[in-house]
């Protein structure tokens, strides 16, 4: 069994990653296109763009983090080396430089770059780390459990105090308010990232005689056909709760018209999530995680569908819908993330092979593409139907309810019909422990 101390110093790793993970999806398009004064379909290209580069650097950290062998592990070493300079960059790319529109658009594109290559450097090892803290099924989903608990801690303290901490450190400079703002986040960040290092222990240990070429690397986790198959899920999944997170300041300022509940909604959610992560490790000792997920999954979708059909005057209505929709959403992370955990084992077995972080890294880089996805489709809705800030008219404003409710709506169904495929369930994944158990070699350690 892990202690609740470890679980707790393993989960402060994604508190470190959410202050600044949460506020690039809630506040970045906001920042670039009200504060910097970027165009809003150009946004929403230049994030999807990146998404380019983690192609290549994503499976290149993954292999990069297998093949570390250090007296702290693997993956634990990463979070100690790369947790100032994840704190410097995330200050640049909420700096403002004084300079024309070009040369802002260059700015946010070489600091967005920038802050995705340290986010990467960081978050894989860190996801990796889940991996191999525990080989034991229902412990990966507690881990799990634990971590986005502390994960969407940090998104609400992010949505909780990124604004009014904007505004005191800015006295009325937004830009000066938001690059202070980042330097704070980005300081408790990095002394987060340093106790989860300090707290945690790797135990499932890599095999001998791994391929060190990346290309048989990826080869052999794209051969892992459930891996594949969480990929597109992942992927599907975070293009709709970025979308609708993206969205979430311009629906309530403009569509239920109450700009000083800005703070108040994103926040509730963030509290639905923190209860949901927690409730997420009974209901799999009741349930199966496959089954259960589906349920929940239709449940988002559900909650999405009545949001749109909600009068704008409703607006307490909206805010209790999205406090479900975060409550029940954040129920399904743990399960996505001990999924990984999983069919990172399923693979062993199929290969004699583990490649725990060239695995994570696959699936993230998924994860990534949809929150690009998610934040390019908030960017490109914004121009399609004509936003310009502080003026919109009944078209902009149902384009913004539509792109909020019935998108990411569409994609938790289309998650459930992917779901059809994955057949990892709790009997499989018992076997698939029980197999790998038997055959590791007992210097591995006690999981």
């Amino acid at each position: 069994m892990i202690s609740i101390k470890e679980k707790v110093a393993y989960g402060l790793g994604d508190t470190a990653s959410n202050f600044v993970f949460q506020t690039v999806i809630l506040f970045l398009t906001f920042y670039y296109t009200d504060v910097v004064g970027l165009n809003p379909a150009t946004v929403g290209s230049l994030f999807l763009l990146v998404r380019l580069i983690d192609a290549v650097t994503d499976p290149l950290m993954g292999s990069l983090a297998d093949k570390t062998r250090t007296r702290w592990g693997a993956y634990r070493p990463y979070l100690l080396w790369m947790a100032l300079p994840f704190a410097i960059i995330s200050v640049l790319a909420f700096t403002t430089p004084d300079t024309d529109y070009n040369g802002k658009l260059a700015y946010a594109a070489g600091s967005y770059i920038l802050l995705m290559l340290m986010y990467t450097a960081i978050n894989i090892p860190y996801s990796a780390l889940g991996g191999v803290i525990t080989a034991n099924p229902l412990e990966r989903v507690s881990v799990q459990s634990y971590r986005f608990v502390f994960a969407m801690l940090g998104g609400l303290i992010v949505s909780l105090c990124t604004l009014p901490m904007v505004n005191w450190y800015g006295e009325g400079n937004e830009a000066r308010g938001y690059q202070l703002t980042m330097l704070t986040m980005g300081l408790v960040g990095m002394v987060l990232f340093l106790l989860c290092f300090a707290g945690t222990r790797e135990r499932v240990l890599p095999a001998e005689g791994q391929p060190s070429p990346v290309r048989e690397q990826l080869k052999a986790v794209w051969h892992n056909d459930q891996c594949r198959i969480l990929c597109v899920v992942s992927m599907v999944l975070l293009t709709g709760i970025v979308l609708r997170n993206a969205l979430a300041i311009y629906y309530v300022k403009y569509v239920l018209q109450r700009p000083d509940a800005v703070t108040l909604f994103v926040s509730l959610a963030m509290v639905g999530g923190i209860l949901g992560a927690a409730a997420a490790h009974p209901f799999t000792r009741r349930c199966d995680k496959v089954l259960l997920y589906k349920v929940l999954q239709l449940s988002c979708a559900g909650l999405c569908i009545v949001n749109y059909f909600l009068p704008a005057t409703m607006w307490v209505g909206a805010l209790v819908i999205h406090f479900l929709w975060g409550f029940v959403l954040q129920m399904t992370s743990p399960l996505l993330w001990s999924k990984m955990g999983d069919v990172t084992d399923y693979g062993e077995l199929q290969t004699g092979t583990r490649l725990t972080a060239m695995t994570f890294s696959t699936i993230v880089f998924f994860i990534k593409l949809g929150i690009a996805l998610g934040s390019a489709l908030a960017g490109w809705a914004l121009a399609y139907f004509g936003y310009q800030a502080n003026n919109i008219d009944e078209r902009v404003s149902h384009g913004i309810t539509l792109s909020f409710c019935l998108i990411p709506a569409a994609m938790s169904l289309v998650v459930v019909l992917l779901m059809r495929w994955y057949k990892l369930d709790s009997r499989r994944v018992d076997d698939i422990h029980n197999a790998l158990k038997t055959a590791r070699q007992p210097q591995q350690g006690n999981v």
